[in-house]
């Protein structure tokens, strides 16, 4: 504030309450083919339930990839999901040629003002599942009591309060319905049901509701319907678009228009490089949070998939990937262990990442079948699972932090001579043992040379602790680099960390934030140092129990000392 020049009262107020923010740690990451839903585009996902719901219930060309994501979901429950497609996708539209809209970015850019030649509507987002809906747009006076789907609003459409408000007359006829109906029953199973009901919407471009919002049915549709979009208007609706106040009649028509969409197309055999960039969408630490990559590996581009996930991961510094070999190296082979290590031997040496040793055989409830699928979803679910029981430093392996669900056997059970040859080459054995279940027995990251970073929970625990500190450390930009601005940051990271070594993250730590290393030189090329010394916490790799057999009349303390 200005030096006062009189006498008088400042109030001033210095925010002296800075303290380090709890950070996401358990957000999962996925690419892969789906039958519904955006392509190229981030979902959030909560549940099983939430991805079927968004994304469609999987058939035998995406069931590989559902499971493996809804894998993930028995553990956590914050996923960001990608769908991918073929080239090939397109939507159905109502001239049956097909188009492909790949989401809502693409649509507005492209397609919102009715450049579409593709008839009336388009199913919202590719795939064969559009080829089962049928749009029916009923007007003012076309005959609502014979309309096959009248039962789905409570009267005829006419004439809209807006209209009236502008002074048309009661049969001006501004208003129309919509009912989107599953035609072949394959989204809800029944054919004939009408899936979602649009009633009183009005052909006028400027037609609002009583809340304000808009009610021009282009836009009510858009951006309402969870299964069409609007591509232009019928021909029958010859003033549809105009404006309410100057349009002097709005035409109806004659009877129902009736389309049945049809021309849609799946494109759910992704080569490695649409998964690629469906994970190029997770990349940018800045605006995508995500903390746990892992995708299916498919058989043609596993290594090139789980490579790309390495380098997301490294690069954001923020992020762990989780990698399963291919399941051919552990399913109709005599040579799993040594398949898998050929796998693991092409992998980049990178602490950001973690490699398990089989495939899962697990159920799948919507086709009534059992499949093969990569653990890297169950793996990476684990440390989400972990996050919620105890915290992300600690091992998600083990028989109290590392139990699969949901797995009815393992392609590939090593035993100990193969877990030895596995775990050398950086890969987690997950094995099957009587009466303990279905266990992560390892918790290597791929970082080939010996150090603290070769375990999942050191790497996580230093993701979270850079994350939090970083973010915290942006209120530092821009102020002075003095005496008050350094202890101002001591004072918000030192009690973060005495409370992450009060949780076993670390048993010490040291902030140095002073003049020996912000310089005068530092301070006069503007930046701002702080080093901070973290001896993070071990977890247990090997157990040595000896058992001493004594005579009867020795005093332990004489053979263990006191």
């Amino acid at each position: 504030m200005a030096f006062q020049v009189s006498p008088g009262v400042q109030v001033k107020e210095i925010d002296a309450t800075n303290v380090i923010p709890a950070v996401s740690t358990s957000i999962g990451g996925f690419a892969g083919a789906l039958n519904w839903g955006p392509i190229e585009e981030v979902v959030d996902v909560t549940s099983e339930k939430d991805l079927a719901d968004k994304f469609g219930t999987p058939d035998n060309n995406t069931a590989k990839y559902f499971l493996t994501a809804a894998a993930f979901l028995k553990y956590g429950n914050a996923l960001k999901v990608v769908r991918v497609a073929q080239s090939t996708a397109e939507n159905a539209t109502a001239d049956g040629n097909g188009l492909l809209i790949k989401n809502d970015s693409v649509y507005e850019n492209s397609y919102s003002t009715g450049q579409g030649t593709v008839g009336h509507w388009a199913a919202k987002y590719a795939g064969t599942l559009g080829n089962s809906l049928k749009v029916s747009l009923l007007t003012e006076g076309t005959g609502f009591a014979s309309w096959t789907y009248a039962s789905s609003f409570d009267s005829a459409p006419g004439t809209s309060d807006y209209a009236i408000s502008l002074g048309k007359a009661a049969n001006y006829g501004d208003e129309l319905h919509v009912a989107v109906i599953d035609e072949d029953g394959l989204i809800s199973g029944t054919a004939g049901t009408v899936l979602e009901s649009f009633a009183f919407m009005s052909q006028g471009s400027d037609a609002k509701k009583s809340d304000g919002t808009s009610n021009y049915y282009v836009d009510v549709i858009n951006n309402n319907s969870e299964y069409i979009r609007w591509m232009d208007h019928p021909s029958a609706l010859s003033n549809a678009g105009a404006v309410l106040s100057g349009a002097a009649s709005i035409a109806g028509s004659n009877s129902a228009i009736d389309n049945s969409l049809s021309g849609g197309v799946d494109g759910n055999t992704p080569t490695a490089g649409n998964i690629a960039s469906g994970f190029d969408l997770l990349e940018d630490a800045e605006t995508v949070d995500v903390n746990l990559l892992f995708a299916f590996p498919d058989a043609n581009g596993a290594t090139t998939i789980a490579s790309d996930l390495i380098s997301i991961a490294a690069a954001r510094k923020d992020c762990m990937a989780f990698v399963s070999p291919p399941i051919e190296d552990t399913v109709g082979t005599s040579t799993p262990a040594a398949d898998v290590k050929a796998f693991a031997d092409a992998l980049n040496s990178s602490s950001y990442a973690s490699c398990d040793s089989t495939a899962l055989y697990v159920y799948d409830k919507y086709n009534d079948t059992y499949r093969y699928i990569g653990a890297a979803g169950h793996i990476a679910g684990l440390c989400a699972g972990t996050d919620k029981t105890n915290d992300a430093w600690f091992s998600p392996a083990g028989v109290t932090r590392g139990q699969l669900f949901g797995v009815t056997k393992l392609a590939f059970n090593p035993k100990q001579a193969d877990r030895d040859t596995l775990y050398k080459a950086r890969v987690n054995p997950v094995v099957s043992l009587p009466g303990q279940g279905t266990l992560l027995f390892g918790d290597k990251t791929l970082l080939s040379k010996p150090s603290a970073f070769d375990r999942i929970n050191v790497r996580r625990l230093f993701n979270t602790l850079e994350k939090a500190i970083a973010t915290a450390a942006k209120a530092q930009l821009f102020e002075f680099n003095d005496e008050f601005t350094r202890a101002q940051f001591k004072n918000a990271v030192e009690p973060f960390l005495r409370e992450v070594k009060g949780r076993r993250g670390l048993t010490d730590f040291l902030v140095v934030c002073d003049t020996t290393n912000n310089t005068g030189n530092v301070i006069d090329t503007n930046k701002f140092i702080a080093d901070i010394y973290i001896k993070p916490a071990r977890s247990i790799n090997f157990i040595t129990l000896n058992f001493v057999a004594t005579r009867t009349g020795v005093d332990f303390s004489e053979i263990a000392g006191s």
